[in-house]
């Protein structure tokens, strides 16, 4: 059954030169980092300190991508980041990519957010003010 997502953020970002691969399109390692940069504009936006002297933040337990087309350079991606339905300390995140100006799904992906406790390793409760957003 698919769970409900709710959009809560938007990014766009430049397709280098240097994120292809000899295939002459965009690697699949680099749908990955432009997930990644929406994840942290996003959590910048709300006002979590992400750096590693912070005191609780987001690990990501499992990540996974679905390559529909291939974006090629020049360009620029835009980002649709998705929340599911939170659980107690971990957060389901979706992603959907495209190219900016065009509405064609060229990839979506999910990863799996858990909150912790860097200093202990272990899981604590989501924020509110997050799962405020999920909801």
């Amino acid at each position: 059954m698919e769970h409900k997502r709710k959009l809560i953020f938007t990014t766009t970002l430049p397709i280098r030169w240097g994120d292809m691969d000899a295939m002459g399109h965009v690697n699949n390692t680099v749908y990955f980092r432009y997930m990644e940069q929406a994840r942290i504009e996003w959590f910048d936006s709300l006002g979590f300190d992400t750096g590693q002297h912070a005191q609780e933040g987001p690990v990501i337990v499992n990540a996974s991508c679905t390559f529909l087309l291939p974006l090629v350079y020049p360009g620029a991606v835009e980002v649709r980041m998705y929340l599911g339905q939170p659980g107690r300390s971990s957060l389901p995140t979706h992603y959907e990519l495209r190219r900016s100006g065009d509405d064609t799904l060229y990839a979506h992906g999910d990863a799996k957010i858990v909150w912790i406790n860097p200093a202990s390793g272990r899981s604590i409760p989501l924020p509110d003010n997050m799962r405020a957003h999920a909801l």
